[in-house]
């Protein structure tokens, strides 16, 4: 069995086009399909068809029950001023599929227990959590998974702790590890491989410069982009 592993699509339809190119048998989606790229309509409509297993991220939250944000810099900024305009792109139908995700799922698949959460089990939601063996030994301590998949950091990684391994595939939509290639995981064979995967960076930046956003905004989404690199002032 082939199981893709993804997380933090967020709005980036090129990006994730260029992922579904990849042969798989399961699709493990760890949230964050909205905000920040300005296609989160066909990101959806991917992910409602072919992942197999999808859980909430604290964008997906934020956009499904309208969470305001006044942000004026860095990634607090960038979510402020893209929010209002993936709601106005984004159906009833798309709102109610975003409220309506889990936090978590518990799935078995050849006979591995996955546990699947944006950020941590403590904090489904908005913990960051850094590939670090004292952290991640104190949130596992009750959790029954061989496998704890995650996102949010948008930094890919893989962490053996005791008995249990942590797997953060990166971010699709929008790497911040300095290297702006889409970034997945691949599950096969009990080995897990973190794949870099060209996408038409160019192709997503024209649609942000085609968008309403101002242009700050703009010019700050093209040189994430283009960099994989922190928003200015690094905030996540």
């Amino acid at each position: 069995m082939r199981i893709l592993v993804l997380a933090d699509i967020h709005g980036n339809w090129p990006a994730l086009q260029a992922v579904a190119a990849e042969p798989f048998d399961v699709c493990l989606c760890l949230g964050d399909l909205v905000d920040y790229g300005v296609e989160p309509a066909p990101c959806l409509a991917w992910v409602r068809d072919k992942a197999h297993y999808v859980v909430r991220g604290n964008h997906d939250h934020g956009v499904a029950q309208n969470v305001v944000i006044h942000g004026r810099s860095g990634f607090k900024y960038l979510t402020s001023v893209t929010r209002p305009l993936t709601r106005e792109r984004l159906s009833e139908h798309d709102l109610r599929y975003l409220s309506r995700l889990p936090v978590s799922r518990l799935v078995t698949l050849d006979n591995t227990r996955y546990l699947l959460v944006h950020a941590t089990p403590r904090d489904p939601l908005d913990e960051y959590a850094p590939p670090d063996v004292d952290f991640w030994a104190r949130r596992l301590q009750n959790v029954e998974a061989d496998v704890v998949c995650v996102g949010h950091t948008h930094q890919p990684y893989v962490l053996e702790v005791g008995d249990k391994l942590v797997l953060n595939p990166g971010s699709v939509g929008q790497p911040r590890d300095g290297d702006p290639r889409a970034s997945v995981a691949v599950i096969e064979d009990y080995t897990i491989d973190l794949k870099r995967i060209e996408y038409p960076i160019d192709d997503t930046i024209a649609a942000v410069q085609a968008s309403p956003l101002p242009e700050g905004a703009k010019n700050m989404l093209a040189d994430v982009f283009r960099t994989g690199a922190p928003a200015p002032n690094g905030q996540k």
